[in-house]
C-alpha cells in the first residue's frame, strides 16, 4: 500500500470487509490485564472482531455487585473471573485462544505475563497497578503498543470519553478526570463505552494504525 493509500485507510476512507478485517488480525494478540468492567467487555469485543489470542489476567471472583457493568452473569457469581469470561468468550468464538491467568499483578511478573502479546490492555482498578503496569511496559516494552483506562466514573456525558495518545507507544482512554474516589458511581454505559474505546484503539494498532 502506498502513502496515500495508508492515509486514506487511517481516516477510514479505504474501506475493509468483514472478511478482511478478521483476515489482518487472525493473527494477532492481546493480553488484557484485569477482567472486569473494562477488561470483560473488552475482550469480548476483541473476539467478536476478529482477535482470537487473548491472554486474560484477573486475580478475583465474581461478586453479585460486578453484574451492574462487567460481562458475567448470575451463574458466574463466585467463580474466577478468568475462567467465567473465557466459558463466555468461547461461547462466542470457540476457536479463541485463551491463556488464563489467575494471579495478582506484581513488579516480578509483568513481563511474563505479557510475553508475546501485540498490544496490552490495562484494565485493573487499582491505582498503584495501573501505575506499575504504565512503568514497567515503558520501560520495558516500549515497543509494544499499551492501551490504558482513566476517568470513566459516574454519568457525565459520553462525548466526554476520548482516547488520547500520551506518548509513542501508549495510549489512554477517558475523561481523565472522573473517578470513583470522588464518589462517583460505576454506570454500565459510560463504562461499556470505555471499554469499547480501548478496544477500538487496540484494534487499530493491530492493522498497523494510530490508536486514536
Amino acid at each position: 500500500m502506498d502513502e496515500e493509500g495508508f492515509e486514506a485507510l487511517q481516516r477510514g476512507e479505504t474501506p475493509m470487509s468483514q472478511t478482511e478485517l478478521r483476515q489482518a488480525l487472525a493473527d494477532k494478540s492481546a493480553a488484557v490485564l484485569g477482567c472486569g468492567g473494562l477488561g470483560s467487555n473488552c475482550a469480548a469485543m476483541l473476539v467478536r472482531s476478529g482477535v482470537l489470542t487473548l491472554t486474560l489476567v484477573d486475580f478475583d471472583t465474581v461478586e453479585p455487585e460486578n453484574l451492574n457493568r462487567q460481562l458475567f452473569f448470575a451463574e458466574d457469581i463466585g467463580q474466577p473471573k478468568v475462567e467465567a469470561l473465557a466459558r463466555t468468550l468461547h461461547r462466542i468464538e470457540p476457536d479463541a485462544r485463551l491463556r488464563l491467568v489467575r494471579d495478582c499483578i506484581v513488579e516480578g511478573n509483568v513481563l511474563d505475563i505479557v510475553a508475546g502479546a501485540d498490544v496490552i490492555i490495562e484494565a485493573v482498578d487499582d491505582a498503584e497497578t495501573k501505575a506499575l503496569i504504565l512503568r514497567v511496559c515503558a520501560c520495558e516494552l516500549p515497543h509494544v503498543p499499551l492501551v490504558s483506562a482513566s476517568g470513566l466514573a459516574g454519568h457525565g456525558s459520553a462525548n466526554a470519553i476520548e482516547t488520547f495518545q500520551l506518548a509513542d507507544n501508549l495510549w489512554m482512554v477517558g475523561d481523565l478526570e472522573s473517578d470513583v474516589r470522588d464518589g462517583h458511581a460505576l454506570v454500565a454505559s459510560r463504562v461499556t463505552l470505555a471499554a469499547a474505546h480501548e478496544a477500538h484503539a487496540a484494534i487499530r494498532l493491530l492493522l498497523g494504525l494510530p490508536g486514536a
